[in-house]
């Protein structure tokens, strides 16, 4: 599909529209979150790794020695949920022996994208100085094109931070911010065309030599396909893998199996 075959670029990114019960999600996340934090033994909530209310990060310690550090950051195209929605998320991780880090972070319009991409990058470091061994980012929708930022060439990180990044896996991420200037929602990005560009990872340099997989399912919209294939063929050596018969809200659903393919892929790659 090129950009002449679409006519209505909301729909185009319109998930729930799309999904069966997709207005069931926010609540039935947002249940198995409080219900694994109220279940972990190990976790160190609301770290604030900045000043305003929303730059706080939650941890969760694994059983025994820890492998290193995960990070994980939650999507909502910059406009909606918090780290409270995705606590569960971090059990496949976990069980495989890493520390988990969920941050949230502020959002638009009270802040733009690229604030929000530093904001990232502070929370990396912050969770980064209180966890040894290597660092992996994982993140959803935004947060794929959060995580796939700390890796271009004007990266937030230091350099101490970005030499321990070892494996990156964007699920459903946003590469190439350009098109969502012709959505609504650009009413609260207030991207212009040099913004957009500038804040599109796959319009960047990649300059980590560490692994990047763009993970996606194989029944979101055309558009998210589209995206993730186009920063496989942007960064050479990218992995573009379709997972089969699933969409953009239960994509995420491996993460919680430490033996699933996602989480291989995230831990043991």
């Amino acid at each position: 599909m090129t950009d002449a075959d679409i006519k209505d670029w909301d729909d185009a990114y319109a998930n729930g529209a799309h999904i069966p019960g997709a207005a069931g999600y926010p609540d039935r996340w947002a249940r198995a979150a409080r219900d694994f934090r109220a279940g972990w033994p190990d976790s160190s909530l609301d770290a604030a790794y900045g000043v305003s209310d929303r730059q706080k990060l939650d941890l969760f310690y694994p059983q025994g020695t820890s492998r290193g550090l995960v990070i994980f950051v939650h999507g909502g195209y910059w406009l909606r949920f918090d780290k409270s929605f995705w606590s569960q998320f971090a059990t496949g991780a976990l069980r495989q022996g890493w520390t988990v880090c969920l941050p949230s972070y502020d959002l638009a319009p009270t802040v733009g994208i690229a604030d929000i991409t530093k904001q990232i990058g502070a929370a990396v470091m912050f969770a980064a100085q209180r966890c040894d061994g290597p660092v992996r980012l994982s993140g959803h929708s935004a947060g794929g094109h959060l995580v796939t930022r700390m890796v271009c060439d004007d990266t937030p990180l230091d350099e101490k931070t970005l030499e321990r990044l070892e494996n990156i896996v964007s699920i459903s991420g946003l590469h190439d911010l350009r098109p969502l200037r012709r959505t609504q929602m650009n009413a609260s990005f207030s991207l212009t065309e040099t913004a957009a560009a500038e804040e599109s990872p796959a319009l960047r340099t990649k300059i980590s030599d560490c692994p990047v997989t763009a993970w996606v399912g194989a029944q979101e919209r055309p558009e998210f396909v589209r995206q993730s294939r186009l920063l496989s063929e942007a960064w050479p050596g990218t992995r573009f893998h379709a997972e089969p018969g699933k969409h953009h809200f239960d994509v995420i659903d491996a993460l919680e199996d430490p033996e699933s393919e996602l989480v291989r892929t995230l831990v043991s790659t």
